[in-house]
C-alpha cells in the first residue's frame, strides 16, 4: 500500500505514475509476446539449434565450475579477488532473481504456447528475470574487471545463454534485457568492492 505525506506525491500524480507503468508493462508485454509467436514457430538452421541448446546447458553451471577451476589454478595473484568477486555476484543475483520470480510470477513463454523444436524443461514455472542471463553477467563482468583480456570471450558466452533463452521458448526477451542489467550492475558492484 502506498502512503503519501504533505509535500509527498499527490494522489493525482501517484495515479498517473501507475497508469504510465501499467501501459509501459501492458505494451512491452504485447511485443514480447508477438516476438515469442515468431521465435516458437521458427525453426533455425541445425547449427543455430545446436548453438543455442549448448550455451543454454553451459548456462546452467558446468561453464561456471569449470572457469573458476581454471581461474583458481591459472589467475595469477588476483584470483582469489576475482573469484571472490564472481562468487558475490553470483550469490546477489540468485537471491535477488529468485525473490522477484516470486514478485513478478510472469509465466514462462514455453508454458504460454509449445515450442516448434525445443524440449527443454524450464528449471521453474516463472519467467522474469532470467536467472541464467543474471549469472551469465554478473560472472563476465565481474570477471572482465580483473582479466580485461578476456572480455571478448567472457562477454560472447554470456549473450549466448541470454540469446539461448529466448530462442529456446524460456524466456521472453524482456526477461533476458532485466537480467542482463541487473547481472552486469551486480557484477560491476562486487568488482568494485573486492578491488
Amino acid at each position: 500500500m502506498f502512503y503519501w505525506r504533505h509535500g509527498d506525491v499527490t494522489p493525482r500524480a501517484y495515479v498517473c505514475i501507475m497508469a504510465v507503468l501499467q501501459n509501459t508493462m501492458a505494451w512491452v508485454s504485447s511485443k514480447d509476446h508477438r516476438l515469442m509467436v515468431r521465435v516458437n514457430h521458427w525453426r533455425p538452421p541445425k547449427y543455430l539449434r545446436m548453438w543455442m541448446l549448448a550455451s543454454t546447458r553451459c548456462g546452467d553451471g558446468g561453464l561456471w565450475y569449470a572457469l573458476a577451476l581454471a581461474v583458481a589454478l591459472y589467475g595469477g595473484p588476483q584470483r582469489f579477488h576475482a573469484l571472490l568477486a564472481a562468487t558475490l555476484a553470483v550469490a546477489a543475483g540468485v537471491a535477488l532473481f529468485l525473490e522477484l520470480k516470486r514478485a513478478f510470477k510472469r509465466k514462462r513463454p514455453c508454458a504460454l504456447e509449445p515450442h516448434c523444436w525445443a524440449e527443454l524443461l524450464p528449471p521453474d514455472q516463472f519467467s522474469f528475470p532470467s536467472g541464467h542471463t543474471i549469472t551469465a553477467f554478473a560472472v563476465a563482468v565481474s570477471l572482465a574487471g580483473f582479466y580485461p583480456e578476456l572480455s571478448p570471450g567472457l562477454f560472447f558466452c554470456a549473450i549466448s545463454i541470454a540469446a539461448s533463452r529466448v530462442v529456446l521458448g524460456m524466456h521472453f526477451l524482456s526477461d533476458v534485457l532485466a537480467g542482463a542489467a541487473l547481472g552486469a550492475t551486480l557484477g560491476a558492484l562486487a568488482t568494485a568492492l573486492v578491488i
